[in-house]
């Protein structure tokens, strides 16, 4: 079988390693990949959001199964590109991506199936969102409702804060078209859980549950950013909360998008906040979380390409989903300055180091090839991964590994999975 992966980041090397470990893979390609990729697969220059190039790509090289990972590319239609073009394809259609492309859309969709999630009202007009907040209590949650690479999401704590973040999202447009709508969102207390569900549009199989840590500084200080790091499995994910979440939230959503005309096949993400009055949906994403991925993917058994190819087929009630009884953390090695403005372009070492060690991996974020070395090429750049029998285990060896690589202005958080010691 030959398998082309679409997207370049830490999610797609954690799925490209894993799809390199299915003995019915014989070539994988990548698009556009990067360094850490281009050990299992042969990557090719061309642009996620390029579908058009994307399927003849595929075509030329008889691929037979594709994975779109990324959520831009998602919303904006690309598997949609290649079902249409006849090949087999993971991940779900546009129409169906919308549920992480739109927030209103997606608490619209909730308030009317009756998912439990956060209260909100939905502002086009920047004078309307602003006089709503007199009618709430701080701290107040602002959400562009569009695709804002994670970053989209400001919690603000007293209202001059958030009549600046209004400003910000609607009037400046700090994230482009994503902040057309906003959506005001009632802010929820409690711990925050991932999971993320196979999905192919009837039956649901939810993976093991993990954490992401947000803040680009120690503490959860600092702005938002794609992910710093994580944890799997959460302690907090208890056997009560896993089913609760199971009838109300997971089963309940795939069958809402089924019934609006939107079959959800691929991966749903949920982001779950575990409040006193039990567990409510933060977001949902159309696609693996990164750096969720990299936790979740390696303590999975199953061969990922049985997983995914139910999941297009919608036979994945015929599954059963499998994970090692074991803990996985992922600590983010960073460029100095991000989410802002940070220099790229540094020389990487000792990635040799994790060369056949065992329950360590590195997959790579934002790295590239440059005069035969690898080298730093983005704001998040290594996503050094370690498991162990237990959490405590996997957060030290994780961060043990992290001292093996350096580069210039590396920068990370010391306090990822500091929640275990809470547990």
């Amino acid at each position: 079988m030959k398998v082309l992966i679409v997207g370049g980041g830490g999610r797609e090397h954690a799925i490209a390693w894993a799809v390199a470990k299915s003995p019915r893979v014989d070539k994988i390609y990548a698009a556009p990949g990067n360094a850490g990729i281009a050990e299992v697969a042969e990557c090719e220059d061309i642009s996620v959001m390029d579908a058009e190039k994307l399927v003849a790509f595929a075509k030329e090289k008889e691929v037979d199964f594709v994975i779109v990972a990324p959520d831009d590319p998602l919303a904006a239609g690309v598997a949609d590109a290649f079902l249409d073009a006849g090949i087999k394809t993971f991940g779900p259609r546009a129409n169906a991506a919308i549920i992480e492309a739109s927030k209103a859309f997606s608490k619209d969709l909730m308030k009317k199936y009756d998912i439990p999630s956060a209260a909100y009202e939905v502002f086009e007009d920047y004078d309307k969102a602003a006089a709503y907040l007199d009618t709430i209590k701080a701290p107040y949650v602002l959400k562009a409702d569009g695709l804002a690479l994670g970053k989209g999401v400001l919690i603000c704590q007293t209202k001059d804060e958030a009549l600046e973040g209004l400003k910000n999202i609607m009037v400046d447009k700090q994230f482009g078209d994503a902040g057309d709508k906003v959506v005001i969102e009632e802010f929820m207390t409690g711990r925050e859980v991932s999971v993320l569900c196979y999905s192919d549009g009837k039956t649901v199989k939810p993976m093991t549950s993990a954490q992401d840590h947000k803040r680009a500084g120690d503490g959860d200080t600092g702005l938002n950013t794609g992910g710093m790091g994580t944890f799997s499995p959460s302690p907090f994910y208890t056997p009560e909360v896993q089913k609760f979440c199971e009838e109300n939230i997971y089963q309940r959503t795939i069958d809402a998008m089924r019934q609006e005309g939107r079959e959800f096949k691929g991966v749903l993400f949920c982001g779950l906040m575990l409040t006193p009055d039990g567990p409510k949906v933060l977001e949902f994403n159309a696609r693996f979380g990164d750096p969720e991925a990299q936790v979740v993917i390696p303590r999975m058994k199953n061969d990922i390409i049985d997983v995914m190819e139910a999941c297009a087929d919608g036979t994945l009630d015929q599954i059963e989903l499998e994970f090692e009884d074991n803990a996985a953390v992922c600590v983010m090695l960073a460029s100095d300055g991000y989410p802002v403005s940070y220099k790229k372009g540094f020389e990487i070492s000792g990635l040799d180091s994790f060369k056949d060690k065992e329950g360590y991996y590195v997959f790579h974020s934002g790295t590239k090839f440059a005069d035969g070395k690898v080298v730093t090429n983005g704001g998040r750049v290594l996503g050094v991964t370690a498991l162990g029998k237990d959490l405590k285990e996997a957060r030290a060896n994780a961060y043990e590994a992290t001292e093996l690589i350096s580069f210039d202005n590396k920068y990370m958080r010391h306090d990822i999975g500091k929640a275990i010691d809470e547990a």
